[in-house]
């Protein structure tokens, strides 16, 4: 008897065990609230068949189901000791072109790790009640329509290690709180309608990204992270010297281009071991010193310093750097000849050479034709001789603005 009912025992325990589970991954009642009132706050014209959000069917369990419905959400996994239920702990709606706004319910889905919603057409501004969201790791809502100022309880998201609202419409300052985002390594703000000072950055002690570029700050630079790769501010109203970058011994790309900063841009870039790509063009410094690499080789691969108003002769020491191939040092105030140490670099490891709009003088050598192929560049409106059909060196200042006369 005891043989014949033990399978049966047995199996009615295995049906309670799976009842159990399918109750315990049933999602959390306030979380299905939250995305209702995310999908209604989105305009069902702009809602496309192959969208993510299309495959939100509130008849089913967003957690329990499986295959090609609720694509873009996933769940915690629920205890079943607790008898739990299932949470929302990421969205990714990237891309699918939703039109519409932000509910303010977003920050009820307290469990929730990453936000996605880059590369729509959210407008409205990104609702205060996001700061409630203290376990995000990501939050991006990049490429979209928002506007109104960062939230300023931003500082609040402490878990926060990618933040990206770029190209966006915000306006306003950058909220000081966010110098407590001490676990971010990717910040990006940049393509906004940003204002105001840069707050001190060097708390974020983990930062690795940071794009600031195409907003309306003004200001000196701030104190930054010293493990900070990558450093784009282009396209502000920045202004007085860049002492501060020359401490960022991990720099690898650095874009400071389009601000007011003056002065000089002295060794301590050019004495950065991992910098490939310094971009200082556009702004008012008056000298580049460039010294001869000593420590390690370096990275450099390219160099933009065009339209400063950087006088004196040319820089040879620029030939020292085995890994630089882009030089553009035109519209500036170069004078003199152009070293005759930079011939063989042309067509060889320098594939770019802009010089124009300079006071540069003297003879181009006849032969420079035979090794130009592929080589891009501009030598023109300078008091140069050079040889014909060197397109390079087409069209020079008249002899009336120069010393000893021209020939093109």
């Amino acid at each position: 008897m005891v043989r014949f009912l033990n399978p049966i025992f047995l199996s009615c325990l295995y049906i309670i065990f799976i009842h159990s589970l399918s109750v315990n991954a049933t999602t959390l009642q306030s979380d299905i609230d939250v995305l209702e009132a995310f999908k209604t706050s989105i305009d069902p014209f702009s809602i496309s068949t192959d969208s993510f959000l299309s495959s939100w069917d509130f008849n089913l369990d967003p957690c329990e189901t499986t295959g090609a419905s609720f694509l873009g959400i996933l769940c915690t996994v629920p205890d079943v000791d607790t008898n739990s239920s299932g949470r929302i702990m990421e969205i990714d709606l990237e891309g699918d072109e939703l039109e519409g706004f932000l509910t303010s319910s977003i920050g009820n889905l307290t469990e929730l790790v990453s936000l996605n919603l880059g590369r729509n057409r959210f407008r409205g501004p990104v609702p205060e009640t996001i700061t409630n969201l203290r376990k995000l790791t990501s939050l991006q809502l990049y490429e979209n329509f928002f506007s109104g100022s960062l939230v300023n309880g931003i500082g609040e998201l402490t878990k926060l290690e990618i933040l990206d609202v770029s190209n966006n419409r915000l306006s306003g300052s950058i909220p000081s709180s966010i110098t407590s985002l001490r676990s971010l390594t990717q910040l990006d703000l940049s393509n906004n309608e940003l204002t105001g000072k840069l707050p001190q950055l060097n708390g974020l002690w983990q930062l690795s990204s940071f794009d600031l570029s195409n907003n309306q700050i003004y200001g000196n630079l701030p104190q930054f992270p010293l493990k900070i790769k990558t450093l784009s501010l282009g396209h502000n109203l920045l202004s007085g010297h860049i002492t501060p970058v020359h401490k960022l011994r991990h720099l690898r790309t650095l874009d400071l281009s389009d601000n007011r900063f003056s002065g000089g841009i002295n060794k301590g870039i050019f004495m950065l071991p991992e910098l490939s790509y310094a971009n200082v063009s556009v702004n008012r410094f008056t000298v580049l010193e460039v010294v001869e690499f000593s420590d390690k080789e370096s990275q450099l691969h390219t160099l933009d310093v065009h339209a400063n108003r950087i006088h004196g002769h040319l820089p040879v020491n620029l030939i020292r750097y085995p890994n630089l191939t882009e030089v553009n040092l035109g519209h500036n105030l170069f004078s003199g000849e152009i070293p005759s140490e930079y011939w063989p670099r042309l067509g060889f490891s320098w594939r770019s050479l802009n010089l124009e709009y300079n006071n540069l003088e003297g003879s181009v050598p006849r032969d420079l034709n035979r090794t130009l192929e592929g080589v891009q560049g501009s030598f023109e409106h300078n008091c140069l001789i050079c040889p014909k059909g060197l397109q390079l060196c087409h069209g020079q200042r008249p002899a009336s603005e120069c010393h000893g006369g021209n020939h093109n």
